[in-house]
C-alpha cells in the first residue's frame, strides 16, 4: 500500500539533495484556493506554477554541484503533481510526492518535500467524534463532550437602553 498523498501549501518545507539547509515554499501564483484553512488566510494550495524563485530564502545553503558555493535555487519545473484537478491559475496541485527540478541538479528532480506545510486546526466536529475515554487520557483537562455541548450564548443578557 502506497503512502498517502498530502496537498502542499504555502509554508511547506523542502530540501535539495545537493544543498545543506531546507527552505520554505512560497505560493505566489494564486490567492484563491486554500487547504484546511477555515479562515482562508494562510494555507494557499501550491501548484506546479510555482516556478523560478519559489522559496522564501532563495537558497538551500551551499550547493555540492557548485563546489559548495552558495545555492541559488531556481525551480524550472515540478514533477509528481496531482493532475486530476486544475486550479484557476491553470496549475496542478503539488503533493508531498512532488519534486522540483533545479538546473544545477543536472535536469533531474533534486528538490523534495520534507513537510507539506499544513497545520491541523481542531474543529467542533473533531471534538464531537473524539472518544471521551481516550481523549481524557491524552488531555485530562478537557472533556470533549463539554466542549461540544457548550452554549455559546449562555450567560449573555441583552439589555435595551432607552435614550
Amino acid at each position: 500500500m502506497g503512502k498517502e498523498k498530502t496537498i502542499l501549501v504555502h509554508g511547506a518545507i523542502c530540501k535539495c539533495q545537493f544543498g545543506t539547509t531546507p527552505d520554505v515554499l512560497q505560493v505566489k501564483t494564486q490567492k484563491k484556493h486554500y487547504a484546511n484553512d477555515n479562515t482562508a488566510s494562510q494555507q494557499l494550495i501550491a501548484t506546479d506554477k510555482e516556478i523560478g524563485q519559489a522559496f522564501q530564502s532563495g537558497t538551500f545553503g551551499s550547493c555540492k554541484m557548485m563546489n559548495n558555493n552558495p545555492c541559488k535555487s531556481i525551480v524550472t519545473q515540478w514533477t509528481g503533481f496531482y493532475d486530476k484537478v486544475t486550479l484557476s491559475n491553470g496549475g496542478k496541485i503539488l503533493t508531498n510526492e512532488s519534486r522540483a527540478v533545479c538546473p544545477m541538479g543536472g535536469g533531474a528532480p533534486c528538490i523534495e518535500v520534507v513537510h507539506h506545510g499544513q497545520l491541523a486546526v481542531p474543529s467542533v466536529e473533531n471534538m464531537a467524534k473524539a472518544k471521551e475515554e481516550i481523549h481524557s487520557q491524552i488531555n485530562p483537562f478537557l472533556n470533549p463532550v463539554d466542549s461540544v455541548e457548550h452554549d455559546l450564548f449562555e450567560g449573555v443578557v441583552i439589555v435595551a437602553i432607552d435614550d
